[in-house]
């Protein structure tokens, strides 16, 4: 299915003619430098072919991204690639202390290229075939061009060849006439059904890499690979891809247009170990312009690396608008097709292979209903104004994190079982929930996100029997005889009851009891009532939070143990909840007559 969807969705991209995706034959790599060539052959100098990027308040250079031919995918042998190389295979030299390979290296290269390019009867290809005839390895450090930019053309630089400063050798049209023929000539005779596109065609037996996926080996990783017995098919011993038939032509199109997803950074997304890529069934980028504002929320006006494209940015701030005002999502702009088919997939590395964390497809508009449910179960009561309407997935697990932790990502498994959940609609991952009341217990931050989460996850899991629906709101419920919620908002009026007897107080009861009133309210509340008539007989206006306090322990049921000795952990989220909103109602209304005066 994941292989399918990638094959098809480079079918729309080839066939479209303002795509860039490379076409059968050809890859995307980045290269640094261009050999150039004299008619006879001669290097004449090296031309630096790195670009200028903004990372940053910097702007760096980095290799420019070229389509090139089909590179191959190289371990420990010695196999050239065509008119796209390092310093061992164009020069024969590198910095490894290793000459002799060097020289083998020099060997294919020239093999390779007079095979190819022999019998092309033009100026550009003659002085390819008389520079891999002429070059002379054991002086080959001691060039001047080479010596310029020495140090950097042996990092293993990729470089490509111009014929006196013209056109790309590799864009001449006879040179890629042959080099399609030459590469369609497989000596592959493994002719089996393929897979992913159900025609008999040759099979790959190994398959490209897939780079750009955070974490990964640099050199890239496979996501289908067979390198020992234990995997392998009764029958397939050491045939590698084998095992799992995918032609050729298959191989070429999924990780050609994964590495195109990969290397789009406007288009992609980081949560935890994860690399997630997503892609509409139309060559429109529109879709994916706002797949990227829309996952990333209150971020879409600050995260440089987003794209921006302004139908697509205007299309997102209508939708978190009705969802701020509590609206529901009626149709899109009609510059969507809410039918398209849409795939969202998320890869982990895993030493040389790359693991699926998952793969979801479904309609366009249905993912964009799903996500904007989850920005709706999230809405609460802002703390503070600055708080936004709607927050990232990044922001929601940094919740998760502590402070005090040097690394500030969140757990792998429960990053991608939340975005999973996002997407799908589903409850929310129980390790969020645990997550975020283990932050409150250990730092009584009980804040305007922490609290978001904490309704969103009640609201899915209990969305079916409707418990807890009464105080699953956006702001205070004065009216709920919910046991747990009573406790928050009891809290809530005791600290409030302190601070209005020491304004100046730094530790409240909120630092030394919050976490046992929560859990074991029994042995905490006796305690906090006989200290709160201590606060309401100092403090000016004592008696307002005397009635406040009478009028929420009047919702208690004597008989029905108003204070037990413990509440458990989905209780204990109620309570915090009826903190929050009682909290938030005692300072709104404060500020209020603030204002008033």
């Amino acid at each position: 299915m994941i292989l399918q969807s990638l094959v098809n969705y480079y079918e729309i991209l080839a066939n479209d003619e303002d795509s860039y995706i490379p076409k059968l034959s050809y890859c995307n790599a980045n290269v640094s430098y261009a050999v150039n060539l004299s008619l006879d052959g001669e290097l004449l100098n090296i031309i630096p072919m790195k670009i200028g990027v903004q990372r940053g308040k910097r702007i760096i250079e980095v290799p420019q991204s070229m389509e090139v031919p089909e590179q191959v995918k190289k371990s420990v042998g010695i196999k050239s690639n065509f008119l796209c190389e390092n310093s061992s295979y164009i020069f024969g030299v590198d910095n490894k202390g290793e000459p002799e390979r060097s020289k083998k290296c020099f060997k294919a290269f020239k093999e390779l290229h007079t095979n190819v390019l022999q019998n092309i009867d033009n100026a550009t290809a003659k002085a390819v075939i008389n520079f891999v005839s002429n070059w002379d390895i054991d002086r080959a450090i001691e060039h001047p061009s080479i010596t310029e930019y020495l140090d950097e053309i042996l990092s293993v630089a990729n470089l490509v060849f111009k014929v006196d400063g013209g056109e790309f050798v590799h864009h001449n049209k006879e040179i890629r006439q042959a080099w399609e023929k030459y590469n369609s000539n497989s000596d592959n005779t493994n002719v089996m059904q393929c897979l992913v596109t159900g025609k008999e065609r040759s099979i790959a037996r190994l398959h490209p890499s897939i780079k750009g996926v955070r974490g990964a080996q640099s050199v890239g990783g496979s996501m289908v690979s067979f390198n020992e017995r234990a995997y392998e098919s009764y029958g397939r011993d050491k045939q590698q891809g084998l095992n799992s038939p995918v032609s050729e032509y298959a191989t070429f199109a999924y990780t050609t247009v994964l590495n195109y997803l990969l290397a789009d950074t406007a288009h992609k997304i980081y949560l935890g170990d994860a690399t997630i890529v997503f892609w509409a069934e139309s060559p429109k980028k529109i879709y994916q312009d706002f797949m990227s504002l829309y996952i990333n929320g209150g971020t879409v006006n600050n995260d440089e690396n987003l794209a921006k494209d302004e139908v697509a940015a205007s299309e997102v701030k209508s939708i978190f608008e009705k969802i701020a005002q509590g609206k529901p999502i009626d149709e899109m702009s009609d510059i969507f097709d809410e039918k398209t088919n849409f795939h969202i997939l998320a890869i982990s590395p895993n030493a040389a292979r790359l693991a699926v964390r998952f793969f979801i497809s479904n309609s366009f508009g249905e993912f964009v209903k799903k996500i904007a449910i989850h920005y709706q179960d999230l809405r609460i009561e802002k703390q503070y104004p600055t708080d936004p309407d709607t927050f990232s997935v990044w922001r929601l697990l940094n919740e998760t994190v502590s402070l005090k932790s040097n690394d500030k990502a969140a757990t792998p498994l429960m990053a991608g079982a939340t975005l999973k959940a996002i997407i799908t609609g589903f409850p929310y991952p129980a390790s969020l929930y645990n997550s975020i009341m283990l932050r409150i217990r250990a730092e009584k931050d009980i804040n305007y996100y922490k609290v978001s989460i904490i309704k969103g996850y009640l609201l899915r899991k209990y969305k079916t029997t409707n418990k807890f629906k009464e105080v699953l709101t956006m702001a205070l419920n004065e009216q709920s005889d919910n046991r747990a919620y009573i406790f928050g908002r009891l809290f809530a009026v005791l600290e409030k009851a302190q601070l209005d007897a020491n304004p100046k107080i730094n530790t409240t009861i909120k630092d030394k009891y919050f976490t046992s009133a929560c859990a074991t309210p029994g042995s905490v509340f006796p305690i906090l009532l006989r200290l709160s008539q201590h606060h309401i007989s100092k403090a000016e206006y004592g008696y307002t939070s005397d009635k406040k306090i009478a009028a929420i322990l009047e919702r208690l049921s004597i008989e029905n143990n108003p204070f037990p000795s413990n509440l458990l952990l989905d209780e204990q989220g109620v309570f915090i909840l009826g903190y929050y909103h009682q909290r938030n109602a005692l300072y709104k209304k404060n500020n209020i007559k603030s204002e008033e005066n």
